[in-house]
């Protein structure tokens, strides 16, 4: 017996095709949607977990940014305060400054040099005198630069040469002279002295007191 099948296998076989691929699609629909759907929502805890870990950074950083204005704070005021503490200190120490500019001045003046003036200025001392000769000016700066502690860094400003009368017939030539040298604080002149004193030479006029008015003497 011949079976004739009139049925249209074709179309059926097109639409059973036609069904399976919309089925596949929709489930690769919903699978990528679930997948998208935990994907966003592990994005999103991130997102979260970030921001809080912002947020409780943020308020770290406020608090050191506070304590930081503080330590700030501190330090300006101990600087301040040690350098009050330096100042009451470098005046204490520096009471007896001018005693010891004198004393010394008057032991470091060679013979034939005369201080006129004086002006201080800070830390900064400028002198006007006279003196016999060229060299003796020199040796002045020699004995201001090596032989004491008290003062530091002498400078010769200027000398010109110029004349004294000393009697009716007695005129004689000298250097009149203008020098700045640098004033040591007392105590680091103190902690200088002993090597100071070991190799200081002690001029012959020593003694000599620093007038107010100079004139020169004769040899």
């Amino acid at each position: 017996m011949i079976l004739i099948n009139l049925l249209p296998h074709r179309e059926a076989a097109r639409k059973k095709r036609q069904d399976t691929f919309n089925i596949s699609l929709a489930a690769s629909a919903l699978a990528g949607g679930l997948i998208a759907g935990v994907i966003f929502l592990w994005i999103q805890g991130q997102i979260s977990s970030q921001q809080d870990q912002n947020t409780f950074l943020s308020r770290e950083i406020k608090k050191l940014d506070e304590q930081i204005k503080e330590i700030a704070a501190l330090e300006a005021e101990i600087a301040a305060l040690r350098a009050r503490q330096l100042a009451v200190e470098n005046l204490q120490a520096d009471r007896n400054l001018p005693v010891h500019l004198l004393s010394e001045l008057g032991k470091q003046l060679p013979e034939g040099v005369y201080v006129v003036s004086m002006r201080q200025n800070n830390q900064l001392l400028t002198l006007q005198g006279v003196a016999q000769s060229n060299e003796r000016v020199s040796e002045l700066l020699r004995n201001l630069a090596n032989n004491t502690p008290w003062f530091a860094k002498p400078e010769l400003v200027e000398i010109v040469a110029g004349s004294v009368t000393l009697g009716k017939n007695d005129q004689r030539r000298v250097s009149n002279f203008t020098m700045r040298v640098g004033l040591v604080r007392s105590s680091e002149a103190q902690k200088a002295q002993p090597v100071a004193s070991a190799v200081s030479v002690v001029p012959s006029a020593a003694s000599a007191a620093v007038p107010a008015a100079a004139m020169p003497a004769k040899k």
